[in-house]
């Protein structure tokens, strides 16, 4: 008996390539398995086609030349290639995106944190930003770092190793407290 999935339109995340020369190209493979709406950056573009991989929306306020055919344009406008496709995913009702970029600038993000599921891949690790209570089981050893320093920060579950960077102590649930909206926090790709 065979299985057949029926994927609907925006139920699994949206893909948005800022960048990605230092992305893996099997981590690639697993965002793209169910087939989600692609926008990318015109330099993005170009790599992603030479890949074979179909884009939905090329972010440019310009030509994005003839990639591809089906491709829409998404101008920027006011705003930045990250603002103007994270302004488009939330004004069409998509509930999350992947985000694919070398550098991300969290300030970029700040805005959309609470008004889409933002999970942000840079080479070996996500980003996603987390609500003050977030509680996670990892098991013991594994590392997160947060990518601020809120006031009023509280934790379970974790030690310091420098930085901003913890360790689980056990295999168990690790717990955030602290005053804010939210933070984002960083996990190592296993």
């Amino acid at each position: 008996m065979s299985s057949h999935h029926i994927v609907r339109e925006k139920q699994e995340p949206a893909l948005l390539v800022l960048s990605m020369d230092t992305f893996d190209e099997e981590m690639l493979g697993q965002l793209l398995e169910w087939s989600p709406t692609v926008i990318c950056t015109t330099d993005t573009a170009e790599k992603l086609n030479a890949s074979g991989i179909k884009v939905d929306w090329i972010i440019s306020d310009g030509d994005a030349g003839d990639l591809q055919s089906d491709v829409k344009l998404l101008p920027t406008g006011d705003d930045n290639s990250a603002g103007a496709a994270l302004k488009y995913l939330v004004r069409h009702n998509y509930p999350a995106v992947n985000v694919i970029t070398d550098a991300p600038e969290l300030k970029d993000f700040l805005f959309y944190a609470d008004k889409i599921n933002l999970v942000i891949f840079r080479e070996q690790e996500k980003i996603y930003p987390v609500n003050s209570g977030f509680s996670k089981w990892k098991p013991a050893g594994e590392f997160i770092e947060l990518l601020s320093h809120p006031p009023g920060l509280q934790l379970s579950g974790l030690e310091a190793v420098g930085g901003n960077r913890y360790k689980t102590t056990h295999d168990g649930f690790f717990t955030l407290q602290f005053e804010q909206s939210f933070l984002f926090i960083a996990e190592d790709i296993a």
